[in-house]
């Protein structure tokens, strides 16, 4: 059975908003909730923002958010 979540059309704002998701945010990427840019990428798919943000998250940390997210 497929995760209730498909980055590639989930929107970052819709993961921030559910609670469950949140926590798996905050706990891996602590200061993503609060970055500066958060208002600009909220609206766009969680994937889309991932890959704009390769540069400064690491490989790993993407992957093991991804998974995460996606068990939910």
């Amino acid at each position: 059975m497929a995760g209730k979540y498909d980055l590639d059309v989930t929107t970052l704002g819709e993961l921030l908003d559910d609670p469950q998701a949140r926590e798996i945010i905050v706990e891996i990427v602590p200061e993503l909730p609060d970055h500066p840019m958060i208002g600009m990428v909220k609206g766009m798919p969680a994937n889309t923002v991932l890959a704009m943000a390769a540069g400064q998250l690491p490989a790993d940390t993407a992957a093991l958010l991804k998974e995460r997210i996606t068990a939910l």
